[in-house]
């Protein structure tokens, strides 16, 4: 189809698209911060507002909060139907809602050239490319928690808003309206937040310029970047029949060890603080912590010898807050992490804890 003709049908214009005409995104997020959600949102805004065929599925395992969860949407112009039904691997839009998933899962696999990547962080452009590696595209740095907690809205809006503005072309009027008619007439009460959080996400990506990685000029799939935990996450380009499938044979490569894994990517903005002064060795905390992370050490308690609460070791904390919930004198506080991170004492607990660990290896 022509490019007259697609204005004339009101059809919008796709500003890149791969060798089949498609345009694809992905977002990569764990349970509870509403990627799946916003994936069907984005394919129903490319169908209903733009005029474009479109298709999209979210490949997530069990249903809870903390598990990583993937949403994929693909657009087409023209007449031509969409027939790959297949995680997307090279994505021109990429959404990565948890910035501590980059140390567990390979969430920037696939990136290229013309990749536009929205990362949810309170670190620079430049630092967060830096630390995480990122290969090739594009990328763009908000605080997408922190604007989410300010408008008392989910995470999901602020990260829709920030991808329209990264994207160049999806509309946010068409956004606002979306949200209205579906979100608005379910959740009335929270219309208000959310279209106030997903502008607040546009504007943070509109009012600053990306910045181009120039770690390599492409990547293809079969050079995809590892895991670094090396959880064989990567096998999810093997090809099958000409498409991309899933592991072979659903293997589950990463059974549940929180001694190798890292659960911090599990965690929805917020940690428990430990009060050492305050403690009373009641053990509560590490009696409903269902990871058990809670580190005890020899010592006196009132004159008597006991294991002495050392507090939480935060690589295997998933952020459940229960240990705050249940402690009776108020030893263990809820806080922001990236408040506690840009303070500095969350990574100074961390590295003592490594440390701690290593020599007791050792």
């Amino acid at each position: 189809m022509g490019t007259e003709a697609m204005k004339d049908r009101g059809q919008a214009m796709l500003p890149c698209t791969d060798e089949n005409g498609y345009y694809e995104i992905r977002l990569e997020s764990i349970g509870g911060l509403g990627a799946n959600l916003a994936g069907k949102m984005l394919g129903e805004l490319g169908a209903l507002t733009m005029g474009l065929n479109a298709s999209g599925f979210s490949s997530y395992g069990s249903e809870k909060k903390g598990s990583p969860v993937r949403a994929y949407v693909r657009y087409r112009e023209g007449e031509g139907v969409i027939l790959r039904n297949a995680p997307v691997i090279r994505p021109h839009l990429l959404g990565v809602f948890h910035e501590a998933m980059a140390k567990v899962y390979p969430v920037f696999a696939g990136v290229f050239d013309q990749t536009q990547i929205v990362l949810n962080t309170w670190l620079t452009k430049e630092d967060a490319a830096g630390k995480y590696r990122i290969p090739a595209g594009v990328l763009y740095c908000l605080d997408a928690g922190g604007l989410a907690r300010q408008n008392k809205c989910r995470l999901n809006m602020v990260m829709l808003g920030a991808l329209a503005a990264a994207s160049g072309f999806l509309p946010f009027s068409g956004l606002e309206k979306l949200c209205q008619d579906s979100l608005g007439k379910k959740y009335p009460d929270l219309l208000a937040a959310n279209l106030s959080g997903m502008r607040s996400g546009y504007e943070a990506v509109a009012g600053q310029k990306g910045l181009r990685m120039s770690h390599v000029e492409d990547t293809n799939v079969d050079n995809l970047p590892k895991s670094p935990a090396g959880c064989g996450l990567d096998s999810m380009a093997e090809p099958y029949g000409g498409e991309f499938a899933g592991m072979i044979g659903g293997v589950n490569p990463m059974p549940g060890n929180s001694v190798q894994n890292d659960l911090s990517a599990g965690r929805e903005g917020y940690v428990p603080v430990f009060h050492p002064e305050k403690c009373i060795q009641c053990g509560l905390c590490d009696s409903t912590c269902p990871d058990m992370v809670f580190r005890f050490e020899p010592g006196e308690w009132k004159g008597m010898k006991t294991m002495i609460n050392q507090g939480p070791v935060y690589q295997y904390c998933k952020g459940c807050l229960r240990c705050v919930s249940v402690c009776p004198v108020a030893a263990l506080t809820k806080e922001e992490e990236q408040k506690a991170r840009r303070e500095g004492w969350l990574e100074a607990v961390e590295r003592r804890t490594a440390t701690e660990e290593g020599k007791a290896g050792d």
